[in-house]
């Protein structure tokens, strides 16, 4: 066993650098060896620390082997932790889930699931609650919800379905996994709910686009006695900021400044973004005002807000007041810039802010950068330029980086140079059904129907959907949510007569649709009925 041993203290270790470092010192093992092993910060220190385990013979303590392992696999690789992992003597139930944590924080489940398999099978040890829930972690992080089945099953198979902290796991899978039904199912049989379980529940419900339920579970939070911390808060802000939940924001603005949350900046911060995305600029702005020495992330925000808005004149200045506060942008700050140069037609504003941002302020273009500025180019109509801006990239250009190009040619019927984008796009993922879509619109703007045709049979044939768009209208402090062709509401047939009737009023008023992407030969009257 010993001669096995020591042959893994050599990996790739020069000879005479390891004996030098062995015999430096007596070794003398201490309560302080689990923290020197975890302290190693190069393969070397490990090897060093591991040889002289085997030298005082202190190696059959299973423990230290458990770190050794997982400290192999983070500055090696897998292939040195399981050799590690094979020669550990005295293997436990300890052992195998300090490997299955590891391999769970590298992202690695197939390794998981490996170890759970050679537990079970060739060691015969059952795995307990601490198992399950590394298991968990790592199947959500993957968004494996055929195995997060399967391991939920096992759990209540082993009585460990009613355990708080599994529960909790097996909420977050669901929720990382879009079962946000599966999650409620767990949640509603917990027998005790802590402060993480509600959390999940809000920030699933924030995820899925769905405010209302958000409320409602922090309603039902505050009744159990479980008091808020900065992460419910940030989650309930979330919610709101992607629906139209004006009112509701307000009032949980209300309990932010009754419960002394006003001045944590990372809630102050989703504050401004609920109410830039609410439209209430004024009122983002009055928060903003509010905040002692706004950080990075404040600044950005309150900007983000003026660009989604079209602002991008005001979002500028917000930029420039921001430098002069000796506050430094980021790439994420930059991405906003271009952004709002983008939506405001801002053409010599945006090649400026992307010439400095890396030669003044040291930022280098990532592609989300060039996206922006390919989009810029491309709706001011220099498609050339916008080619030339991909060609001379040093990155690979992404599905977004061509998406703004095919975007552009949409809107300036460059159907050649559309084709070509496309084949581009198919490339990358001929799965997105936006591609698609976006090409149709190409053929049907510049009349060629039967192009246009023939992207929609084969967008068919290949069992390809578009997720269609939504609406949120806020009405008596409550968000409704509506989608094309919506009738799930059950006074949907008096909404849709009061939609005819606001359409008859809206042309009278000298509204005219625009019919010149839809995708049909069809009339125009049959036309409008598609805008």
């Amino acid at each position: 066993m010993m001669g096995k041993i020591s042959q893994l203290c050599v990996f790739s270790i020069p000879r005479r650098s390891l004996c030098t470092a062995i015999h430096a010192q007596p070794f003398a093992p201490s309560e302080s060896l689990p923290t020197d092993v975890s302290s190693c910060s190069s393969v070397i220190e490990c090897q060093i620390i591991h040889a002289r385990l085997i030298k005082s013979g202190y190696y059959n303590t299973g423990f230290i082997g458990d770190r050794l392992a997982g400290k192999y696999a983070e500055l090696c690789g897998v292939k040195n932790a399981w050799k590690m992992f094979e020669e550990i003597p005295n293997k436990d139930l300890v052992s195998c889930n300090s490997l299955i944590s590891m391999f769970q924080r590298g992202g690695n489940l197939r390794e998981s699931l490996k170890m759970l398999h050679i537990m079970k099978s060739d060691m015969g040890v059952e795995p307990n609650e601490v198992t399950l829930i590394s298991l968990l972690s790592a199947i959500a992080g993957m968004h494996a919800l055929d195995g997060g089945k399967c391991i939920h099953g096992y759990a209540v198979k082993l009585g460990y379905s009613s355990v708080t902290q599994l529960c909790n796991s097996l909420i977050n899978m669901y929720g990382k996994c879009h079962c946000s039904e599966a999650a409620q199912q767990v949640f509603g049989t917990m027998p005790f709910k802590n402060l993480v379980s509600w959390n999940s529940m809000i920030a699933i419900h924030a995820r899925n686009g769905i405010p209302n339920e958000g409320v409602c579970c922090f309603n039902s939070m505050r009744r159990a006695a479980i008091k808020p911390d900065r992460a419910t808060i940030v989650s309930l802000l979330q919610a709101f900021g992607d629906s139209v939940a004006g009112m509701q924001g307000r009032a949980t603005h209300c309990y932010i400044v009754v419960s002394g949350f006003y001045w944590d900046m990372p809630i102050a911060t989703a504050l401004i973004t609920v109410y830039a995305k609410a439209g209430s600029l004024d009122l983002s702005h009055k928060v903003f005002g509010d905040m002692h020495n706004p950080d990075r992330i404040a600044w950005t925000a309150l900007l983000a807000g003026y660009a989604i808005h079209g602002l991008g004149v005001e979002a500028l200045e917000i930029f420039e007041l921001m430098v002069t506060q000796h506050v430094r942008p980021d790439h994420v700050t930059f991405i906003h810039i271009l952004s709002a140069c983008s939506h405001s037609g801002l053409i010599r504003e945006g090649k400026k802010y992307f010439e400095i941002m890396s030669s003044v302020y040291g930022v280098e273009p990532e592609v989300d950068h060039y996206s922006c500025m390919v989009d810029l180019l491309g709706r001011s109509g220099h498609l050339e330029e916008a080619c030339d801006l991909i060609e001379r990239m040093p990155i690979e250009p992404n599905e977004v980086v061509w998406g703004a190009l095919l975007g552009a040619c949409r809107v300036h019927r460059n159907t050649e140079l559309g084709k070509e984008v496309v084949e581009r796009l198919f490339e990358l993922n001929p799965m997105d059904p936006r591609n698609y879509i976006i090409l149709a619109n190409v053929y049907s703007a510049a009349g060629q129907w039967k192009d246009a045709s023939n992207v929609r049979a084969l967008m068919k044939k290949r069992g390809l959907r578009k997720d269609p768009g939504c609406s949120y209208i806020e009405h008596r402090d409550k968000v409704y949510r509506f989608v094309v062709g919506d009738w799930s509401h059950p006074e949907s047939k008096a909404i849709y007569l009061k939609l005819e009737e606001l359409s008859k009023r809206m042309q009278k008023a000298g509204y005219r649709p625009n019919t010149e992407f839809v995708l049909h030969d069809v009339d125009e009257e049959v036309k409008r009925g598609y805008d």
